[in-house]
């Protein structure tokens, strides 16, 4: 015959695995990241297919402006970037590799902008937080540019104020709303489709980066 487990024995242990599942959520936090590389609508879709990524938002950041818009920073001279604010969990995705994914997405060789975008706020840039995000994003730089045997001329920025774009340009390649186009009114995610080719933003990334380009369709 079996002995007794005490009750407060049996107590003490469900509160020990209590703290230790709580430790264990701590250690698995989500955490942000900042990217800069051209169209923040097909940034935003690259970065949302990846398993641990939680959420993508689109907005302006590294500029001067308080509260910019898409026409005032299209414009130029606000000195804000299209960027996205990229929500993760560390625990199943981490930040060196996020920033291996993001130099194989886009051309980090241009100083101009991106495939069809050109201008100042459709160049490529990361935007760290803290000095351990500083050196990770150096070294997938380096690394990146061994990689490509290139140079790579996408800037490392301390992150600054993130503004959230406005309602329309979240989530634009899989909105069902319509808009209108040159060819007659689309969905916002066919009209991405058609942008996003036109633009050839997939042909250059496979042209530099080959089967080590992630998002490339």
């Amino acid at each position: 015959m079996s002995t007794p487990i005490p009750r407060t024995f049996l107590s003490l242990a469900l509160v020990l695995s209590g703290l230790v599942l709580l430790g264990t959520h701590a250690v698995a936090e989500e955490k942000k990241a900042y990217f800069a590389g051209g169209c923040f609508w097909c940034v935003e879709s690259d970065f949302e297919s990846l398993a641990g990524v939680h959420e993508v938002v689109s907005g302006y950041t590294g500029g001067t402006t308080a509260n910019p818009t898409y026409k005032a920073v299209t414009k130029g001279g606000t000195g804000h970037y299209e960027a996205v604010e990229i929500s993760y969990d560390d625990g199943v995705i981490d930040y060196d590799r996020l920033l291996h994914h993001f130099f194989r997405s886009v051309d980090p060789t241009d100083a101009g902008g991106q495939f069809c975008d050109r201008g100042d706020s459709y160049r490529t840039a990361v935007f760290v937080s803290n000095p351990e995000e500083r050196a990770a994003a150096e070294m997938a730089k380096e690394e990146a540019q061994r990689d490509l045997g290139r140079t790579i001329v996408t800037p490392i920025l301390d992150a600054s104020r993130f503004y959230v774009a406005e309602d329309y340009h979240q989530d634009y390649y899989k909105s069902k709303d319509l808009v209108l186009t040159r060819r007659g009114p689309k969905s916002k995610a066919n009209a991405y489709k058609f942008y996003r080719k036109a633009c050839r933003r997939d042909d250059r990334v496979r042209q530099l980066w080959g089967d080590a380009a992630p998002f490339a369709s």
